[in-house]
């Protein structure tokens, strides 16, 4: 049975920053690293939130005599799936954007420099024994191998990988005093540091100087005093 390819817009995540009137169907992503809910598809990017395009067919003339980068590297699918945290370069502009959650949990795009588009943090989601290497599995769908004896990473922690090879360039446990991004929860979209971590849950203070409690899972380590991308 061939998947359809699109959906009804009244049916797409609350995540999507689409209008729900009007028009009936948006394009259906397919399936890929991110979940619909932390993902939607190319032509969406570059129509509904970058904005360089007014009409699918103008998203798909972009993607097929432009450079457009998804992580480093060139997609051409319309339906390919871009999530939180992918990067996603245009050559005719000469912009770059990361995909980030709004306060409001919607997905967003921010205008990155050349420099920070080559950088890309992903959080370590499971772990596993492959022979005699762990395998670290990534929330973005990677998997990466190291040796037991350099292998310090944990669930939850994040590693910052260089694009588009994806090796690591350096990492960031979720520890207390490390800054976070809450991908999750009602408190989503906001920036903080730890200050107390107990069981499943973490305590934090926002940047307006207030302090909130959350589950831990909803925490994105990206840096030990402040950030190291840009989330506006």
């Amino acid at each position: 049975m061939l998947m359809k390819k699109h959906m009804k817009r009244m049916a797409a995540p609350k995540s999507w920053p689409i209008k729900r009137k009007g028009l009936k169907y948006i394009t259906r992503p397919n399936p890929g690293s991110h979940s619909f809910e932390l993902g939607l598809p190319l032509d969406v990017v570059l129509k509904d939130i970058i904005g360089i395009s007014k009409t699918e067919r103008e998203a798909r003339n972009i993607l097929l005599f432009n450079d457009v980068l998804v992580d480093g590297k060139r997609r051409v699918d319309r339906r390919f799936l871009v999530g939180f945290m992918d990067v996603v370069s245009i050559s005719s502009i000469k912009k770059n954007f990361r995909l980030i959650l709004s306060r409001i949990g919607k997905l967003i795009a921010v205008e990155i420099g050349d420099e920070e588009a080559k950088i890309k943090p992903c959080k370590i989601t499971g772990k596993a024994l492959v022979g005699n290497k762990i395998q670290i599995n990534l929330f973005d769908g990677r998997n990466i191998l190291t040796d037991k004896k350099s292998d310090n990473y944990n669930i939850g922690d994040v590693l910052v990988l260089n694009l588009p090879k994806g090796d690591i360039k350096t990492s960031f446990k979720l520890n207390e005093g490390m800054a976070i991004f809450l991908q999750s929860g009602k408190h989503v979209g906001e920036v903080g540091k730890i200050e107390k971590i107990e069981g499943d849950k973490i305590r934090y203070r926002s940047d307006s100087g207030e302090v909130f409690e959350t589950l831990k899972k909803y925490a994105f380590v990206l840096g030990k005093d402040k950030p190291v991308i840009s989330l506006k």
